[in-house]
């Protein structure tokens, strides 16, 4: 059973980390990728997987480049011969589901584009109209978290016999000392520190993050990431607001206090579960698959997407050791049962070999 993975792109995030496990896992697949993009850097795990590149393959839509993609991922395809196509993200499953050949075709949503507001009204119904089509030619379509999966579901994509949910599967991170690991960070004293760690663009709304910081002055905030939007949120930040790039996430959460998260927009965030695993309470808005990863409550809050109800909820857990503290424990061992990587694995395997015995 051979497995040819396609993506536009891996970069740094939780979406490459799920596509790089399952690749490495497989002595026989393949990455079939294109390039990233613009202030973007890719995921380190791509240096250690079986890789054939797609000529000019990359997120944005460009109709002249896409066809010499399409033409490309056609020919790997080809080459390859494998059983099973597996595509990830729009793009990618676009380009992969329109090449024919006698292969099954699986399709992962790592999350959705409703609530994205880097596309326009009319580009979200286009692209909803392609993915309505493209179901039909897709074997199993699989979301990353159970509501990403009912509201695509909802928005007519695919019946409910097409469908799986298959949670990422996240090894918890090393564990460094707090004094090693805040100094990294530039910090070399004890405040509590709120941590917001993603892509610095728009679907991230680091925006809110900054209306945030500043509803809070006392309280210091440290943004880790990059992105087209870093420039902009450096100059604007406010003096309790550190931005400091790209960090090391083992260093990242081993640092902060607590978890942060002003998304507009998820599938379910690898970061906030490795968060978790760390220990670490998460505020985090409530959309995608994000209130699968944080137990209102009980490992964190999930809260409206208002500067007004996120600072709320931090104040809480601001306000009390003794909660961040239990939230932390609870967190840490829940994420470990719910997203573990052999369970993550143990469903791809099974669902492969079950589209291969029906052929």
């Amino acid at each position: 059973m051979k497995v040819l993975h396609v993506i536009a792109r891996m970069n740094v995030g939780g979406t490459a980390r799920y596509v790089g496990r399952l690749v490495e896992s497989d002595p026989s697949a393949i990455l079939a990728t294109g390039y990233v993009q613009g202030a973007e850097a890719e995921d380190p795990c791509v240096s250690s997987l079986t890789v054939r590149r797609v000529s000019r393959m990359g997120r944005s839509i460009n109709p002249v480049a896409d066809h010499f993609a399409f033409r490309s991922l056609r020919k790997i395809i080809r080459d390859e011969k494998p059983d099973i196509v597996h595509s990830h993200t729009f793009k990618a499953g676009f380009l992969a589901r329109l090449v024919g050949g006698n292969f099954a075709r699986v399709h992962t949503f790592h999350g959705h584009l409703f609530d994205d507001a880097s596309f326009s009204s009319l580009q979200k119904f286009l692209i909803t109209f392609i993915e309505k089509f493209l179901a039909r030619r897709t074997d199993v379509l699989v979301s990353v978290g159970k509501k990403v999966g009912a509201e695509l579901r909802e928005a007519g994509i695919g019946s409910s016999s097409t469908w799986v949910s298959i949670p990422p599967g996240v090894d918890a991170l090393p564990v460094v000392d707090r004094t090693i690991a805040r100094k990294a960070l530039g910090y070399s004293d004890d405040r509590v520190l709120v941590g917001w760690m993603a892509r610095v663009t728009s679907v991230k709304n680091p925006m809110l993050l900054l209306e945030v910081a500043k509803k809070m002055p006392s309280v210091s905030f440290v943004l880790a990431g990059g992105g087209d939007m870093l420039d902009e949120v450096q100059s604007l930040a406010p003096s309790n607001l550190s931005v400091i790039g790209w960090a090391d996430a083992s260093n990242f959460w081993s640092a902060v206090d607590i978890a942060l998260s002003t998304s507009d927009n998820e599938g379910m965030p690898v970061a906030l579960i490795e968060a978790q695993l760390a220990g670490v309470p998460v505020v985090c808005t409530d959309v995608g698959s994000n209130g699968e990863v944080i137990e209102n409550g009980i490992t964190g809050f999930v809260v409206q997407k208002s500067a007004d109800a996120i600072a709320s909820a931090l104040e809480k857990l601001l306000s009390s050791d003794e909660m961040r503290a239990s939230f932390g424990r609870v967190a840490k061992v829940r994420a470990a049962v719910e997203f573990g990587v052999p369970a993550m694995l143990d469903k791809h395997v099974g669902l492969y070999k079950g589209l291969v015995s029906r052929s």
